[in-house]
């Protein structure tokens, strides 16, 4: 499995904290120093079934100066994987890709199903 985080975050420090409790093998990429691709982005949004929507950080800091929320409606998919892919803090975290699914965002019950 692929972990996708921001170290500095709590969130992330806990999802971390709750796949070593279980002894899961993963391997840690930092999303600020190594972006998700938009190839990675799409492959990813196409395996977890969610809305688009739900790759965005929603509640970052470049989400809002940005102005996102008024924008993404107007914008096509591809706009919006191009843009995620410019900057690792506009994309939800963590990140958990496995071989058939992607979990994004920490929502223990549903890791502990995954896993």
């Amino acid at each position: 499995m692929l972990f996708v985080c921001y170290p500095k975050c709590t969130t992330c420090q806990k999802a971390r904290a709750f796949l070593d409790s279980r002894g899961a093998a993963y391997d840690l990429r930092d999303i600020k120093l190594e972006n998700p691709t938009a190839e990675e982005l799409c492959r990813w949004h196409q395996l977890s079934g969610l809305p688009l929507k739900r790759f965005f950080n929603t509640s970052g800091l470049q989400y809002k100066a940005l102005g996102l929320k008024d924008k993404l409606p107007g914008m096509s998919e591809d706009e919006q994987l191009a843009l995620l892919a410019t900057d690792g803090m506009l994309v939800k975290r963590p990140l958990l890709v496995g071989e058939d699914f992607v979990l994004v965002g920490f929502r223990q019950g549903e890791w502990e199903e995954k896993l």
